[in-house]
């Protein structure tokens, strides 16, 4: 039977990527976007999400093992959670609520929550701060690309 840790982390990814799935809809009005030539193609986007997820599991079950104290793994916990919100936030943002604006915004806040899992990670496991990287760098782009879609759809917020 696999570990709590390993179930707690298996579910962080799995909720993410279920639900950050959902709360995308690739409706008439995300087709209508002016998009960048570079964009990839949507179905990219849910392999790749399922990697980086993937990754970010493992991460936490490495950290989680190289942690001696029940203050360090809650302190992983603390890193994974704050994540999770910041990552859950921005498809409800950019599809749900047509604001690709606010996500804009948003992804800032994920990105330095990424970043700060980076950097928390390694006094646990290098390794595992090393399996947040694509992560970080998806993020990274997918800010790039957000504020890209802005800047040629802008303004958003009226009538649709």
């Amino acid at each position: 039977m696999p570990e709590t840790s390993t179930i707690l982390f298996i579910l962080w990814a799995v909720m993410l990527g279920g639900v950050g799935g959902g709360l995308t809809i690739i409706g008439p009005w995300y087709k209508n976007l002016v998009k960048p030539s570079w964009q990839p193609p949507d179905w990219l986007f849910g392999p790749a999400w399922t990697l980086i997820l993937g990754l970010g599991a493992w991460a936490g079950i490495l950290a989680w093992d190289g942690a001696t104290t029940d203050a360090e793994r809650t302190s992983i916990i603390i890193l994974y959670a704050v994540n999770f919100v910041f990552h859950f936030l921005w498809s409800p943002l950019f599809f749900n609520l047509r604001r690709p604006d606010w996500a804009l915004i948003e992804v800032v806040f994920l990105w330095v929550s990424v970043l700060v899992l980076f950097i928390g990670l390694r006094p646990y496991s290098v390794f595992a701060s090393w399996l947040i990287v694509p992560y970080l760098s998806w993020v990274s782009f997918a800010a790039v690309l957000n504020l890209k879609i802005v800047r040629l759809n802008k303004p958003f917020g009226k009538a649709q």
